[in-house]
């Protein structure tokens, strides 16, 4: 019989609150999948902000718990 997670077949990343599988993707991948613009977000994982220039070499793994926040401008 094969392990549990082989037949789940997915590890979930939660992003802003959705179980999401982005398990072994960078974040950059993520975001630019996911429509966002780095320029314009922060990111949190686990309770640690990412700088920007991390976003490329930042791999999202089973379990990690990501917020993202967009700033909006406006008067």
């Amino acid at each position: 019989m094969l392990p549990f997670a082989v037949l789940e077949g997915m590890f979930m990343v939660k992003i802003n609150g959705k179980d999401i599988e982005a398990d072994g993707r960078t974040l950059l991948d993520y975001l630019d999948g996911a429509d966002y613009d780095p320029e314009c977000i922060a990111v949190e994982i686990n309770g640690d902000i990412v700088p920007k220039k991390d976003y490329v070499s930042t791999i999202l793994r089973d379990g990690d718990c990501v917020e993202i926040v967009s700033f909006v401008g406006g008067g």
